[in-house]
């Protein structure tokens, strides 16, 4: 067979190659520009609408994943790839790699709900088993929450799901826990008429409801008052920090001794029945040791 015969054989076959891939780029330029319309569509309607931008990302998201997938076996049944058989393979794939990353798939999961229920939101303030923090960001897979220390502290969405949320922004204000002890001899009366106009002062502190000081308990050293004022969340520690040097300002203005406690000494038993009490200790250098 000379070349001119090879040539006017080959010639059919090659152009109808080419024709077909020609076909295959179109089919994929057409099919990806029809996928991000139908997504930017989806977006356009979710965002008119007012969901959640990260619960968009979650359905575009799936949305893209499943229409490539579609677009990949209309191509290769184009091509005239068996798309049964691939289908099965795929659906295996799927499996294997969804037991392969069941944590990671879990962790997305989570985030959906996390979404939808809203436990909490960018911008709360929460606790949780694994961290405490301002939350910044509400991811496919993590949150990120911003610590007080100003650490990030990333954390799976399952896990904090899964766990126990204490949302400290759910309200308009917090209440900020303290104690002032108090020695013997001290009128808790006299410290709560000082310490509840002055909590009132400080800045950021709300008035409605007003700060709390009540006597909480009694133990060796005398009387304990709960000192409890209220704020906004995004003020508590300098609130916090405000309660406790407003509470030793107050005590040393008013004279308050320092808590001590009193300890009974009985004298011990007679040595050799001498009725004398025992020597008092001795410091360093014989002197009588300060009690």
């Amino acid at each position: 067979m000379d070349v001119n015969t090879w040539i006017a054989a080959a010639a059919p076959i090659a152009t109808a190659l080419v024709i077909k891939i020609a076909g295959g780029i179109i089919l994929y330029v057409v099919g990806r520009w029809l996928i991000n319309l139908g997504i930017s569509l989806l977006t356009r309607v979710l965002t008119a609408r007012n969901l959640d931008a990260t619960l968009q990302r979650y359905i575009a998201n799936i949305l893209g994943v499943a229409l490539n997938i579609v677009l990949v076996v209309a191509i290769l049944g184009y091509f005239g790839v068996e798309t049964t058989s691939f289908a099965a393979l795929l659906a295996g794939l799927g499996l294997a790699v969804g037991a392969a990353w069941s944590g990671l798939l879990g962790n997305f999961a989570a985030g959906a709900f996390l979404i939808i229920f809203r436990p909490y939101k960018v911008g709360d303030y929460i606790v949780t088993g694994a961290a405490e923090g301002t939350v910044t960001e509400i991811g496919l897979f993590n949150t990120l929450i911003a610590t007080p220390d100003n650490g990030v502290v990333i954390v799976g969405n399952g896990k904090v799901s899964g766990d126990i949320i204490k949302n400290y922004s759910t309200h308009a204000y917090r209440r900020v826990d303290r104690t002032a002890q108090l020695a013997f001899g001290v009128d808790p009366l006299d410290a709560i008429a000082r310490l509840k106009p002055a909590l009132a002062a400080i800045p950021n502190v709300i008035a409605d409801p007003a700060p709390d000081v009540e006597i909480l308990d009694f133990n060796p050293l005398g009387t304990v008052l709960a000192v409890r004022p209220y704020c906004h969340t995004s003020h508590y520690w300098q609130v916090y920090f405000d309660t406790n040097r407003l509470i030793a300002q107050t005590f040393g203005s008013a004279g308050y001794p320092a808590p001590y406690i009193i300890e009974e000494h009985r004298p011990g038993p007679a040595v050799n029945g001498s009725d004398r009490a025992p020597a008092a200790p001795q410091a360093p250098g014989g002197a009588p040791a300060a009690h």
